[in-house]
């Protein structure tokens, strides 16, 4: 059977059969099989293709690696884990952000603690310059969700103004190309920040309020699910968010 997911991982990212097996070190032909006959490379053509098209090794190949392969490869995935937002140290938001080089991505309700950091909000506005795609996600003001999360954190209209307050923040950033921000109608269970491969999950608990849930610092790791599955999250959030202009 043909595999479908690394031809259109191929066509995605502009690649030829003869691009990859140069990259990789491999005949074109073997390339070619892969494809056309479904053949499962050896696990270190499977790395060096996942890693040069940016994509999962399990998204090209689901059945190559087995359960306990996949559950060591995510546990490897988690290089710290914080009992409350506010202990998550300055500096490592910092350093999350700085360290992106193609996407930073961010996905709240408000996020007001970041978009009231003028040196954050710079610093966001500099990767931005450099060519890093940047989005932001912040929730709806005016929906549902919304106004039951902010009665659910004890803070009613608050939480709408916190968002209306972080949307005039973000302003300065609006003219610039690689930024985009989208309002959602999403009941989320956790907030994501992004920087290509790394992640800070910040996890919410009913009835408290987001800077006192605990947060998870993930990096992705080939072959390792959960850094992949707040990825996938967060596409679908943002396909399904509304455009803000200006």
């Amino acid at each position: 059977m043909a595999n479908e997911r690394l031809r259109a991982a191929l066509l995605q990212k502009g690649v030829s059969v003869a691009d990859l097996a140069e990259a990789i070190e491999v005949d074109p032909k073997t390339v070619e099989r892969w494809i056309t006959k479904g053949r499962e490379p050896y696990r270190k053509h499977r790395f060096a293709t996942a890693s040069y098209l940016g994509v999962d090794e399990t998204y090209l190949w689901p059945q190559a690696l087995s359960r306990e392969q996949v559950v060591a490869a995510s546990e490897s995935e988690v290089l710290a884990v914080y009992p409350h937002r506010w202990a998550v140290p300055r500096d490592a938001w910092g350093r999350l952000f700085s360290g992106a080089s193609e996407e930073i991505g961010v996905l709240v309700y408000s996020g007001l603690f970041l978009a009231d950091d003028a040196a954050m909000v710079r610093q966001l506005g500099d990767k931005a310059r450099a060519g890093v795609r940047v989005r932001i996600l912040l929730g709806d003001p005016d929906c549902a969700e919304v106004a039951q999360r902010g009665a659910d954190e004890g803070v009613g209209d608050g939480l709408a103004a916190q968002i209306r307050t972080a949307l005039v923040l973000y302003r300065p950033l609006f003219r610039l190309s690689n930024f985009e921000l989208r309002l959602h109608r999403t009941i989320l269970y956790n907030s994501i920040y992004r920087a290509d491969g790394d992640f800070l999950i910040n996890m919410h608990v009913y009835g408290n309020r987001a800077a006192n849930a605990p947060v998870l610092h993930l990096r992705r790791v080939a072959g390792g699910e959960m850094a992949t599955t707040y990825g996938e999250s967060f596409e679908k959030v943002w396909d399904g968010a509304v455009p803000v202009e200006s």
